[in-house]
């Protein structure tokens, strides 16, 4: 049961302390990730500058541990979150990140930069602010609120590819990852002060049953395997979507040119679309619409390549095919962002909230980590157009799992 009071006649409109809860995780996320994406543009470059950067797998492994960490612990602060109630945990894990970010500030060295970033990403919360989130919305305004974290998300990551190179110019790598801290710092403020207080779970849980429970669920696991899908379809599209842009004519600090338009105009088609099938009842075949988005732009950079259309079809109409299938795949993938975790939390009792959504981002985090391995290993051993048609046949396997799933059994 969602601690939501003052619910109006129309269960599809938030409450003030909803909005209240929406508004306030998403800005948490926002600070959080926009620390992280910071570094993304810049870190690759900037890492192989210190003693012992010449080594690119070194430097790649402090570019990834940080998502190694947070796949490794999002399920036991998920269950903690059960155990011992969401914002300690939280705290708790934003106090490590800043900590990380702090120690990476200071680092001299490749090795001291890679434990840095490992302590950076053993503050594993997103099961946690999820789970708050949650507990602090009704079932059938949780994907508002959900997709609301996952436009702050986007937002962060255009603005990082717009501002970063920039602020990096001026302060260092150092320097972004002082400025990370203290967006930390203001997250804790966030939490303390801001982010309505958390309901009382009705019982403490043990955390093995709850675990246990999770695991045994066909609808957890359903969306488990959608969500390391879709992170490790976008982390292998990504090893060949910024070499496409430079093909087309468009220098790396200028990409933002086409990401931008790409997400806001996925996130108008998002709020125009998603939730009216969400409250007429076909939310599942919005999810199979969100997989076939997701296809046809696979389908159509493997033909864009495929047919040499880079080579031959000119500065203009080269961006605008890249930019109209971005705006494809971003439609199937805020579509996914915003209603997988919200189905989620559906799933299971409340008691149970941080176990399903820990094993839900340890799934996320490995998408990671593999869409990075495998795409870079296609890309090295095959084509750029393989990579594309990997994805295309993964996402066909993706939407059978998507067929079976029963949004009828969620928890009400």
């Amino acid at each position: 049961m969602s601690f939501v009071t003052n619910a109006p006649a129309d269960a599809h409109t938030m409450t003030p302390l909803e909005r209240r809860a929406s508004a306030s995780l998403a800005s948490l996320f926002a600070l959080r990730v926009l620390g992280l994406f910071l570094v993304l543009p810049v870190f690759a470059l900037e890492a192989s500058r210190y003693p012992g950067g010449a080594d690119a797998a070194q430097v790649g492994l402090a570019f990834g541990i940080y998502g190694l960490a947070q796949a490794c612990l999002q399920i036991p602060f998920g269950l903690a979150a059960d155990r011992w109630g969401r914002k300690p945990v939280i705290v708790f894990g934003l106090l490590l990140f800043a900590l990380g970010s702090l120690w990476a500030a200071v680092a001299t060295d490749l090795e001291t930069l890679l434990m840095a970033r490992a302590l950076q990403g053993s503050g594993a919360i997103s099961a946690a602010v999820t789970a708050l989130l949650a507990d602090l919305t009704r079932n059938t305004v949780r994907t508002k609120g959900i997709a609301l974290v996952g436009v702050s998300i986007s937002v962060m990551f255009v603005l990082s590819l717009v501002v970063a190179p920039g602020l990096n110019a001026v302060i260092g790598l150092p320097g972004l990852f002082a400025f990370t801290a203290g967006l930390a710092g203001l997250g804790v403020v966030a939490v303390l002060w801001w982010v309505p207080r958390a309901p009382p779970l009705k019982q403490r849980v043990d955390p093995l049953n709850g675990l246990r429970a999770v695991l045994q669920n066909p609808q957890l696991l359903r969306l488990n395997f959608g969500v390391f899908s879709l992170h490790t379809i976008q982390l292998a599209m990504w090893m060949v979507i910024p070499d496409l842009l430079v093909r087309a004519g468009l220098i790396k600090v200028a990409h933002w040119q086409v990401y931008l338009p790409a997400v806001v105009g996925s996130l108008v088609v998002l709020g125009g679309v998603l939730f009216r099938l969400e409250r007429r009842g076909y939310l599942r075949g919005a999810l199979l619409t969100a997989v076939v988005c997701l296809l046809l732009a696979q389908v159509g950079f493997y033909a864009y390549l495929h047919t040499g259309a880079t080579a031959t079809w000119g500065y203009l109409s080269g961006l605008a095919i890249i930019g109209f299938l971005l705006f494809l795949f971003f439609i199937g993938f805020n579509a996914m962002e915003a209603s997988q975790p919200s189905l989620v939390s559906k799933f299971v009792v409340p008691e149970h909230r941080g176990a399903a959504l820990g094993v839900f981002n340890t799934a996320q985090s490995l998408g990671f980590f593999v869409g990075g391995a495998a795409g870079g290993w296609l890309l090295q051993n095959t084509s750029a157009p393989v990579v594309f048609a990997t994805c295309a046949g993964w996402l066909l396997v993706w939407a059978l799992f998507i067929r079976g799933l029963k949004p009828q059994q969620a928890i009400y």
